[in-house]
């Protein structure tokens, strides 16, 4: 978790400069994404996972086939808790895997 201001800096005090994969809004960082692939049917599906609140990560292909966003359940188990279809089961411990080695 990051320690942010209350309030924003005044007068542009504070600059980032961010790695291309964080994005920075009002001088807050908002998300934060890394690349993935995962193993499609055919070929590996490349594309980005982005981090979003309490623990949800967003993973979204870059030719936009595939979408899926995973989360802890509450015996800490990561679960698929949105997405597009059809999905491999698969795909929930494989990005599982690449979010714990990123983070």
């Amino acid at each position: 978790m990051y320690n942010l201001p209350s309030q924003p800096p005044k007068n542009n005090q504070a600059k980032h400069k961010a790695h291309p994969l964080v994005k920075i809004v009002n001088n807050y960082i908002m998300e934060q994404q890394f690349e993935a692939v995962l193993t499609g049917s055919d070929t590996p599906v490349n594309g980005i996972v982005t981090q979003k609140s309490n623990g949800i990560y967003e993973f979204s292909a870059l030719d936009e086939s595939l979408q899926l966003t995973i989360a802890r359940n509450e015996h800490g188990h990561w679960e698929r808790i949105a997405g597009s279809e059809p999905y491999f089961s698969g795909w929930v411990d494989e990005l599982a895997e690449q979010i714990q080695t990123t983070i």
